[in-house]
């Protein structure tokens, strides 16, 4: 759900109904009470939506369930409709509208009304499927798993087994289980359905003939003529020793995933982590630069400003895997968000973001344990002996560096300071059109959530059970009982914190957050699971279990916390720990440390 700032839209302040009068800067709009006329000074971050659906329970379709055809379709239809959503009569254009996209002049109308409704998102505008009945499938169930198990074992290979084979053997198993074969017809779209052609293409031709045909193709970076039109992304390992929470001592250097406003050259976010550049950061990123930041700034002690918010219209990419990924592609496009990539080989392409990265990594060389750009230029600086900061205090010092530096500083192109250039952008000036206030977001984990990886699972009478780690919830009562008649569930999970998964329930589409069976285990990560199954096949463990990876992963917290007084991918492994609180057994004294480098709280995702 979003909130439109558009002139005359209704909105809730303090309780009551406003309207949206005037924008004054980045944080004030004027708002009108619509009977008295009454005019009041509003601060934007205490402005909600007049709907009160603000909830995690919200229905959620989910992108991998769409199939190719619908996918397609819904593209088709925004090309179409797209350019009318802003006109407020449609009346002369919704039957030739109506025309092109072989439907009634109403559901013309009612597509429109949806498209605006959503906040302009693609999924409003994918076919409605029938039901068949309310809660019933058109086929019984075991002709749908006969019918799945056939594609998943003879069609999705490289054996490429013609759809006609297919069919015989579907009608085969058929008769051996006593039913009534589908229709041929029936068959054949189950198999069109059956995920994305790119997918189809990557299980029967190869994932590199897949990427070959169906990656978009790089164009030149593009010119911008307002905020928003397009964000660059790009990671960097930060040119910076830090050091762990409690002995403060070095544990290598982090890195750091940047989101560029193109016109304005204004940071729109980032996310700043242990962890190599991944799909997962991409998603942290793009969700701390699409979402409001007050509330992450107060949780954090920060005071500044940073009114940037919104989703942008594309963002531009390199061509590293993490770009490239399913779950980010899809969560793009369900979102309105057009990904570009510039071409191999080409960095310049890509040089805004890089040249504002380099601005920051410039500002980061001030401080003690950096360790500059080359080794040349280090020279025989001791970058380890010099670290102070945790990779707490880099985020806020980053966060200031950004906010109260870099964005108040004249830009040598711009002539101006990137945040009063992206303060035109939206308010206008003499020189510049007013594009208004971004729609602000809100349901950040939903958000989030469709940039997660996917894995699936059957249900059994304990819950799910996902690499030997067994979820359990009494919402799954229902699911457990009725278990029979399911197949797979999609289920997300992030890979930095194990001790919860998000399992899609298949009649409502709304995303159930299950934890451990087992509450009492410690939060885990996905990297730490993997180091314990190695740590039981050095020591030749016969039986693999939750308990004995519990266990694995306890001794080597231990071992990583006696060893963190001298080993510094000891102290780094400790710190990778979820929530990288890690309770180690006695503090180190350090009288170099300042006492104005004060810890803070972090969101955990």
């Amino acid at each position: 759900m979003q909130l439109n700032f558009a002139v005359g839209n209704k909105i809730s302040y303090e309780g009551e109904v406003y309207s949206i009068k005037q924008g004054l800067d980045l944080h004030y709009v004027l708002l009108e009470e619509p009977v008295s006329g009454v005019t009041v000074v509003a601060k934007i971050c205490n402005i909600k939506p007049v709907e009160e659906s603000l909830n995690n329970n919200k229905p959620h379709q989910e992108l991998t369930l769409i199939s190719a055809q619908d996918w397609e379709i819904a593209k088709y239809r925004e090309s179409i409709i797209k350019p009318l959503v802003k006109q407020r009569g449609i009346f002369q254009q919704a039957k030739q509208v109506g025309k092109l996209l072989n439907i009634t002049e109403r559901q013309v109308y009612n597509l429109v009304n949806r498209y605006r409704a959503s906040g302009y998102q693609l999924l409003s505008l994918v076919p409605e499927q029938s039901k068949g009945g309310v809660g019933k499938g058109r086929l019984v169930q075991e002709l749908e798993q006969i019918i799945n198990h056939t594609i998943k074992k003879l069609y999705l290979n490289t054996q490429k087994v013609k759809i006609s084979k297919i069919i015989e053997e579907v009608k085969l198993c058929c008769f051996k289980a006593k039913l009534q074969a589908p229709s041929v017809c029936t068959i054949r779209r189950r198999l069109n359905n059956y995920g994305s052609v790119r997918e189809i293409v990557a299980k029967r031709e190869g994932a590199k003939k897949a990427k070959n045909q169906y990656t978009p193709v790089p164009g030149s970076s593009p010119e911008t003529d307002y905020p928003l039109q397009i964000y660059q992304i790009d990671h960097t390992v930060v040119d910076l020793i830090i050091v762990d929470e409690v002995y403060r001592q070095p544990i290598g250097r982090p890195y750091i995933t940047v989101a560029i406003d193109v016109f304005s050259r204004c940071i729109a976010g980032f996310c700043l982590t242990l962890e190599p550049p991944s799909a997962v950061s991409v998603g942290l990123c793009l969700t701390h630069a699409v979402f409001d930041k007050d509330i992450w700034l107060t949780e954090r002690n920060i005071e500044t400003d940073w009114p940037i918010w919104g989703k942008p219209e594309c963002i531009y990419v390199d061509n590293g895997k993490e770009f490239h990924s399913e779950a980010l592609i899809k969560g793009c496009e369900a979102h309105g968000i057009k990904i570009e990539y510039r071409p191999i080989g080409k960095a310049h392409y890509g040089g805004i973001v890089e040249r504002v990265i380099g601005t920051l990594m410039e500002l980061i060389h001030q401080i003690p344990g950096t360790t500059f750009s080359n080794v040349k230029e280090r020279g025989n600086y001791d970058s380890e002996g010099k670290a102070i900061l945790t990779l707490r205090e880099l985020e806020k010092w980053l966060t200031i560096a950004i906010t109260q530096y870099y964005h108040k500083k004249q830009h040598a192109k711009l002539l101006k300071p990137p945040i009063e250039q992206y303060k035109e952008g939206v308010l206008g000036s003499h020189q510049q059109a007013s594009r208004g206030y971004p729609p602000k977001m809100y349901y950040k984990q939903g958000f989030l959530i469709d940039f997660l990886p996917i894995v699936y699972r059957s249900i059994q009478r304990n819950g799910f059970t996902l690499d030997q780690i067994n979820y359990y919830d009494n919402v799954l009562s229902p699911l457990i009982a009725d278990r029979s008649r399911y197949d797979r569930f999609l289920i997300r999970r992030d890979p930095r914190d194990l001790s919860k998964i998000f399992v899609l329930e298949p009649k409502r589409h709304i995303y159930m957050e299950v934890p451990y069976g087992t509450l009492s285990r410690s939060t885990i990560s996905l990297w730490e699971h993997r180091q314990a199954l190695k740590y039981l096949k050095t020591k030749g463990a016969s039986l693999v279990d939750e308990p004995a990876i519990f266990r694995a992963i306890e001794q080597l917290r231990e071992i990583a916390k006696e060893a963190c007084k001298t080993s510094k991918a000891a102290r780094r492994q400790c710190a990778r720990q979820p929530g990288s609180n890690v309770d180690l057994p006695e503090k180190a004294q350090d009288d170099d440390i300042s006492d104005d480098l004060k810890h803070y709280k972090v969101e955990i995702w």
